[in-house]
């Protein structure tokens, strides 16, 4: 709360203002939707005060929260001679004042309460930012204030990430961004893969465990071990790609399949690049770059580079599908609206004996020359009521890339 100062008690020009402001959040934290940064947090930025508030620093900011009545007034400390200096010059706040109702939340272990808060309290910054609310710790405690929604929404996130790293997985913004995203979750079907028995949807690759972070990844995850073959369809940025890819990596490390083959058609975003230079590889590799990088993501490079030369992972244009049999293999196509109904046609029946295929596509970006049809469009017309072949959706709600991808494409969906 801004505090009130006697203009007559103090002169103009004076620091008193901008230092018992800056002692206030040096000791207790800024305010909701600031940044959290080790040092004070004053006009200037942090190092008024240093990294941590001296006691003489921690007893003039308590003295001068004890004349506002708020939820931090039992945390002040026994007042000493000469403490009340600054506070002297504060005017008394009416004594009706309420308090702000708050949620206490305990947690035994102090070094998973640390991991929990995050560096300089930057997990805490995010659920305050995501539930609308502000928290303060108090030892072992976090102390939440707000709406009683809003407070009920962070203790859940809370607790959910506590137990999270009880069980010693990590945090970080995905895992928070989740918490928010999938809200109580349901447990998992008990005829599902073994993969999933816990309860929890994981993919463990030698880099990284990769988890959904909506309810519609967490399905499409879930189709791709059920079904055979599975689509993913949605808008950029939902994750359509990654966690197909996540999903083979799994599978190919666990031994259910022999090979990692990936695909998409060779098809410029409105553009006419010409000749490239190079070998077939080097013409082709541009095309195939992001499906590089997703595995790279999970597999150290010089794994994925011994993998490709094994033909243990092969990445190829659409174009060199024809005549194959995929057997034993997880098989993805990626950017599925660029293909055509022939191409389409084509390429699913690859799908041999033990293979699992995965289709993506986003049908609002279609590079196609003006008339041919779109393979995808096709597929989902044709193959929905087809049992074995499942279809899952996104929309912009399930975008994971940066929140202003999700206003984008919204934008861009209304004008449309």
């Amino acid at each position: 709360e801004p505090l009130e100062l006697e203009n007559a008690a103090i002169g103009k020009g004076s620091l008193v203002p901008f230092a018992a402001s800056s002692v206030f959040r040096c000791v207790f934290g800024p305010p909701v939707g600031w940044p959290r940064r080790a040092g004070c947090w004053g006009a200037t930025g942090p190092g008024m005060f240093g990294a941590r508030p001296s006691t003489q620093v921690y007893h003039a900011a308590t003295s001068v929260l004890a004349l506002r009545p708020g939820p931090w007034q039992h945390q002040t400390r026994p007042e000493i001679d000469g403490d009340r200096s600054l506070a002297s010059h504060i005017s008394q706040p009416n004594a009706d004042h309420p308090t702000d109702p708050e949620t206490h939340l305990e947690f035994p272990d102090n070094r998973l309460l640390i991991d929990l808060c995050g560096e300089f309290d930057r997990n805490l910054a995010q659920i305050e930012q995501g539930a609308g609310v502000h928290i303060l710790r108090r030892g072992n405690q976090l102390a939440i204030h707000g709406e009683a929604a809003a407070r009920a929404e962070a203790g859940r996130v809370l607790e959910e990430l506590y137990a999270r790293l009880e069980a010693g997985r990590s945090i970080d913004s995905g895992a928070i961004d989740a918490a928010f995203r999938l809200g109580e979750g349901e447990p998992a079907p008990q005829d599902q893969m073994e993969l999933f028995k816990g309860g929890a949807v994981e993919l463990k690759t030698r880099k990284k465990t990769v988890e959904p972070r909506t309810e519609a990844q967490k399905a499409f995850v879930q189709a791709m071990f059920q079904n055979e073959l599975a689509f993913g369809i949605g808008p950029a940025g939902t994750g359509k790609t990654y966690l197909a890819i996540a999903s083979g990596v799994t599978l190919f490390l666990g031994g259910h399949v022999d090979r990692i083959i990936l695909s998409r058609p060779a098809v410029e975003a409105g553009e006419r690049l010409g000749f490239l230079p190079g070998d077939m590889k080097d013409k082709v590799d541009p095309y195939m770059q992001p499906l590089y990088d997703a595995l790279n993501d999970f597999l150290p490079g010089k794994q994925v580079t011994k993998l490709i030369e094994d033909k243990r992972i092969e990445i190829a244009p659409l174009a060199f599908m024809r005549g194959r049999t995929l057997s034993n293999a997880f098989v993805v196509l990626d950017e599925a609206q660029n293909a055509t109904t022939m191409q389409m046609k084509m390429f699913l029946t690859r799908l041999g004996e033990g293979s699992r295929m995965v289709i993506t596509g986003d049908r609002s970006q279609v590079d196609l020359p003006r008339g041919v049809t779109s393979g995808l469009h096709d597929a989902e017309r044709l193959l929905k009521r087809v049992e074995g072949i499942s279809f899952s959706y996104f929309t912009a709600k399930d975008v994971v890339r940066h929140r202003l991808v999700a206003a984008i494409i919204e934008a861009y969906g209304s004008e449309s």
